[in-house]
């Protein structure tokens, strides 16, 4: 097959199942679970490419699932999130989380549906004898837990032949139709810290006979992100951001126990492996003076995610002589984390920005808000890019 018919026959078969990617992504975004409780999407992906006459593989952990299209020895894989949040859905529509407080905030729903798309074109060119390859499609679990997911689908042999793998990742700051690509990192390091503080407890009207422990809270919540930025490279653009401070239940008594959780956030991979030796000593120090324990926990989600040069190319490739040249954006590193990274930790890859700001406003909604309102538009677009990147590697 020539390569312009080739372009007009992918094009074809992304038409064909637009709407009804559509459809599945409107009973995901009504249906959302999260992180390791996949169990109805996962059944829904499974169902649907076995009736395309494919073999997916449920994860060992029971959601999730991995699936080859086609043959040879090595192969690329496409992978998309399953997964949604803690967060309410505050978009009004049809298809409206019916999960109180679960909705599909990040755009999961989209990527699951678009790679369920390209799983279900490149099926039937193996069918019919266009695919001259093999392609693996990873639908993954729990990228919203940290440490992600994706160390499940490496531990369960997701990569074993893989030669380069890709992923897309809704932006609403692009406009649908544009595809955002950069080479190098893409993202920040993401880690979770919890600091615990302990003391005798007392009464507020004598601080002096006890150890303040509200204060002493207060005081290392205040003071830590300060410190830590005097002990790493400015360069590295190290953030820490609390999230929840807990502590006491009664104005007039000082507890006994309280905590704060945040995250830790760095676009430099060297300075994020010392994150864990430093805070832990920074924090003992802060509240050395109050008198009381501190018990620091720093769990490691993912690094940044580095895109390869050759991924890139491959990506950029794709999107012009399927999309056009005019869809293809810049994009920055942002601070968010993926757990995609540890995929490119083991193979080369890449990872896309996939626009689904609505034609018709300047801005929209961003992610993990309950506001996050994607173009449904961008499904045909990352369904097009993921399976014209298979076929052209």
């Amino acid at each position: 097959m020539s390569h312009q018919l080739l372009v007009a026959d992918v094009l074809a078969r992304v038409e064909a199942v637009r709407e009804e990617m559509v459809e599945v992504r409107r009973d995901l975004h009504a249906h959302p679970e999260l992180g390791w409780h996949e169990v109805r999407t996962t059944e829904l992906i499974e169902k649907r490419l076995v009736d395309a006459g494919l073999s997916p593989r449920v994860l060992p952990t029971g959601t999730g699932l991995i699936c080859d299209i086609g043959a040879g020895d090595s192969c690329v894989a496409l992978r998309a999130d399953i997964d949604a949040l803690p967060v309410l859905d505050g978009v009004e529509s049809a298809w409206r989380s019916t999960v109180d407080g679960v909705a599909h905030a990040c755009g999961h729903d989209v990527h699951t549906a678009a790679l369920l798309g390209a799983s279900l074109v490149l099926a039937g060119m193996a069918r019919d004898g266009h695919l001259d390859r093999r392609v693996r499609v990873i639908f993954q679990p729990a990228e919203e837990v940290m440490p992600g997911g994706a160390l499940g689908v490496i531990a369960a042999g997701g990569l074993d032949g893989v030669r380069r793998i890709y992923g897309l990742h809704c932006d609403p700051r692009l406009q649908v139709g544009e595809v955002g690509l950069r080479v190098g990192a893409l993202t920040a390091a993401a880690d979770r810290l919890l600091v615990r503080l302990t003391g005798p407890g007392g009464h507020t009207s004598r601080p002096h006979l006890t150890a303040d422990l509200v204060y002493a809270l207060a005081t290392l919540v205040s003071e830590l992100p300060a410190a830590l930025s005097r002990r790493v490279d400015p360069r590295s653009g190290m953030s820490l951001v609390w999230g929840r401070i807990t502590a006491g239940s009664a104005a007039n008594a000082i507890p006994s126990r309280g905590e704060a959780e945040g995250t830790l956030r760095c676009l430099d991979v060297n300075a994020w492996r010392l994150a864990d030796e430093i805070i832990p000593s920074l924090a003992a120090q802060i509240v050395k003076p109050y008198g009381v324990e501190v018990d620091t926990e720093v769990t490691h989600g993912v690094p940044p995610v580095m895109n390869d040069t050759v991924a890139i190319n491959i990506l950029q490739n794709a999107v012009h002589q399927t999309i056009g040249s005019s869809a293809v954006a810049q994009t920055d590193q942002s601070l968010g984390g993926e757990d995609f990274a540890w995929y490119l930790e083991h193979v080369p890859g890449a990872m896309a920005r996939l626009g689904v700001r609505p034609p018709t406003t300047e801005t929209a909604a961003d992610l993990h808000t309950p506001e996050f309102d994607p173009s449904e538009e961008a499904i045909t677009v990352g369904t097009t890019v993921l399976t014209s990147t298979a076929l052209l590697d």
